[in-house]
């Protein structure tokens, strides 16, 4: 699972190519979502299965009937996930899968696996960048157990990769939802009845903000720092001159009470916030304490929890909804976290970036709605 230009296809073509070449008599099926697909990039590609094994160990390639025999005996079959009856029959000891991401289903991976079974240990190689699928999510699941997963990002090939078109990629697409798809091959995965999802966090992201009117950092602490220990939600936010209200930076992470003080601290004197907003349910004073010992004179203000995450978090995922949010460049941390984030409040763990994000834009909003107004007599 790599990202574009990684060399998923020339590391595909390189497994088969030794398999078929060190085993005589072996069979062997290759699926990609077409078969012109299969054809044009798993065998006659830059990367593909004719340059990976010596002309002189094939016998023959048939272009139209999609075969391929070697000196040794060898077959090699292509075959087009859009038509999973045409593996019904054949067997294979090995298989390859090609941008399983963007089969058109998932019958012809079921179906391969009834064929599989030749030799005493046939195996399937998969090559794709990742897309929210059923059966990536599957395999996924299942490292460790059955699957080897070897990730890799475009830019760990970028010596072998055109600098202005590494330099495009970049400027155009790092950190959004399709470049951590497609360069950094991230699984991205949101959660049914998630109170935000990605398409709706991407419209909403900006590369610029305007005339910044007020600034909060929002901190969310964790009073331990241990390996089993919650993190510390840092998020700092701010409403524009145009109204909007700009999620900034997020530099939450697991620290000591010292250590996000500090961290906070740093953020509010870079960014110029004119407050900082903490959660003191846990630590009462502890927390202003901690803070004041790295900035006496820090505009500090107490908020305490009375209502449970989800109902605080409601009114903030409508503006989002209401597009009234707009989020900085890539804070992939805390997206990922949103978008974990369901109504039943159900997550593995304690949602802190979010929840710091929640008080920052709570402050923020009710701010703006108490601002006194001016009326000439």
């Amino acid at each position: 699972m790599a990202g574009r230009g990684w060399g998923k296809t020339r590391t595909g073509a390189e497994d088969i190519a030794a398999y078929a070449l060190w085993n005589n008599d072996v069979r062997i099926g290759v699926i990609a979502p077409t078969y012109a697909d299969a054809r044009d990039t798993c065998v006659e590609g830059e990367s593909g299965l004719l340059r990976a094994i010596p002309p002189a160990c094939i016998e023959k390639w048939n272009r139209s009937m999609g075969e391929m025999w070697l000196t040794n005996g060898s077959r090699i079959k292509l075959f087009s996930a859009d038509q999973p009856e045409r593996l019904r029959g054949p067997q294979h000891h090995r298989v390859w899968c090609d941008e399983l991401g963007a089969w058109p289903g998932r019958d012809a991976f079921d179906q391969l696996w009834f064929g599989l079974r030749l030799g005493a240990d046939p195996r399937v190689v998969i090559t794709t960048t990742p897309r929210n699928t059923e059966m990536l999510r599957d395999l996924f699941r299942r490292q460790n157990e059955d699957v080897h997963l070897t990730h890799g990002r475009t830019a760990d090939n970028a010596d072998n990769l055109s600098p202005h078109v590494m330099k495009q990629l970049t400027e155009r697409y790092a950190g959004t939802r399709l470049g951590r798809q497609e360069l950094d091959a991230e699984l991205l995965t949101d959660t049914a009845g998630s109170l935000w999802n990605r398409a709706q966090i991407d419209k909403l992201r900006v590369d610029t903000v305007p005339e910044l009117r007020r600034t909060v950092v929002a901190i969310d602490p964790a009073l331990s720092s241990g390996e089993g220990a919650d993190e510390t939600g840092i998020v700092v936010a701010a409403r524009g001159a145009d109204g909007m209200i700009y999620v900034l930076a997020d530099w939450s992470g697991r620290y000591a009470p010292d250590g996000w003080a500090e961290r906070a601290v740093m953020l509010y004197t870079e960014m110029r916030a004119q407050m900082i907003v903490a959660e003191v349910n846990a630590g009462g004073e502890l927390v202003e304490r901690i803070l004041r010992t790295k900035a006496p004179q820090v505009l500090f203000k107490p908020v305490r929890a009375l209502r449970n995450k989800v109902e605080r978090a409601l009114p903030i995922a409508a503006l989002y909804e209401q597009g009234r949010v707009r989020h900085v460049g890539a804070l992939s941390l805390l997206e990922d976290q949103m978008c974990r984030f369901t109504a039943d409040g159900q997550m593995e763990k304690s949602p802190d970036r979010v929840d710091a994000m929640v008080w920052a834009l709570t402050e923020l909003s009710e701010s703006a709605r108490g601002e006194p107004k001016i009326r000439f007599l």
